[in-house]
């Protein structure tokens, strides 16, 4: 299938100038593509630069600096390939990295939705991304080792509750289906976003561990000024889908310390947390989902605080979930 690589960028031209000549570089032979670059109002010499780049390069030109998101969505309206690979101007791409991605996405089959891979920071090679877990407090996370289970040792693929959107292939179906970013978040969570609507049309998400990239990390500026603020609306938007999703890892929390030392649960045993810790139950344990809702509560309350009532926020979270 045509692959279309999607290409926000914003400033940083000497970054985006490496990537893609490292992503020229490591294309397999004979794969059918094209690659958009969405300038988003670069003022430093981007724009001449990609003004001179043809086939199979396609610039689009944003005419106000819109976002990540919207730059993201402009690129996936323009494409014509039948998968989206999405990239950040800032990765430094690796012989190989490609081929397990696609190869992933072909063997998931009709339940495919969003691949991502392993992604090392590039000062100091350690591992950034291997997929994105809820944690205990309810936020999003990202997983900085290689997952060493049973499974993911001879399959080679993780699968997670979402993926970073700095190296994400979707099928464009599935992108338009489910209304591809949410333009209101500024700049993150509009991935983790995407993710959690694929999984609710039925679709999974994974990790391609035999994809590795390397990451120059937020180098974008003002990269994490509204984490909170995303933080907060994506909250709002799946408030039950997230306590679930931490569920699995409350209960390896809870079978663990009450291993180490049965006190700390006056010597009672769960037998339901403990097969959902081990994977032998998918519903989570009522227990599980009730300590992880007081959890989502107590940051609630705290971004309450932090940004006023929720107010409007909530009914329109509540109208697009």
């Amino acid at each position: 299938m045509k692959v279309s690589f999607i290409v926000p960028l914003y400033n940083c031209l000497p970054l985006t100038q490496a990537m893609v000549e490292s992503l020229q570089a490591t294309l397999p032979a004979g794969l059918e593509h094209e690659i958009l670059l969405v300038d988003d109002g670069s003022t430093d010499g981007t724009r001449d630069w990609i003004a001179g780049l043809g086939a199979p390069f396609r610039v689009l030109l944003n005419e106000r600096n819109s976002g990540y998101a919207a730059s993201n969505n402009r690129g996936a309206a323009a494409a014509t390939g039948e998968l989206l690979l999405l990239l950040n101007n800032d990765l430094v791409l690796q012989p190989g990295w490609l081929e397990p991605m696609l190869a992933l996405h072909r063997r998931l089959g009709s339940a495919a939705g969003v691949v991502g891979n392993v992604q090392r920071e590039v000062r100091s090679d350690r591992i950034d991304h291997a997929g994105i877990f809820i944690n205990l407090k309810g936020k999003p996370e990202h997983l900085r080792e290689e997952p060493h289970g049973w499974r993911e040792l001879f399959t080679r693929v993780h699968y997670s509750d979402a993926v970073t959107g700095a190296c994400l292939l979707v099928k464009r179906s599935l992108w338009n289906e489910i209304g591809g970013f949410d333009e209101g978040f500024v700049n993150g969570c509009e991935d983790v976003d995407l993710c959690l609507r694929a999984k609710a049309a039925g679709n999974l998400t994974a990790v391609a561990l035999g994809s590795v990239v390397r990451h120059h990390v937020s180098s974008a500026s003002g990269r994490k000024d509204r984490d909170e603020q995303n933080t907060r609306r994506l909250t709002l938007r799946w408030r039950k889908e997230l306590a679930a999703c931490a569920a699995r890892r409350w209960s390896k929390h809870y079978y663990a310390a009450g291993t180490h030392d049965p006190q700390d649960h006056g010597g009672r045993f769960d037998l339901q947390v403990w097969l959902h810790a081990i994977g032998w139950r998918r519903t989570p344990p009522q227990r599980a989902l009730d300590t992880m809702d007081a959890a989502i509560a107590i940051e609630l309350a705290r971004w309450e605080e932090m940004f006023g009532p929720i107010g409007a926020l909530t009914k329109e979270s509540e109208s697009q979930a």
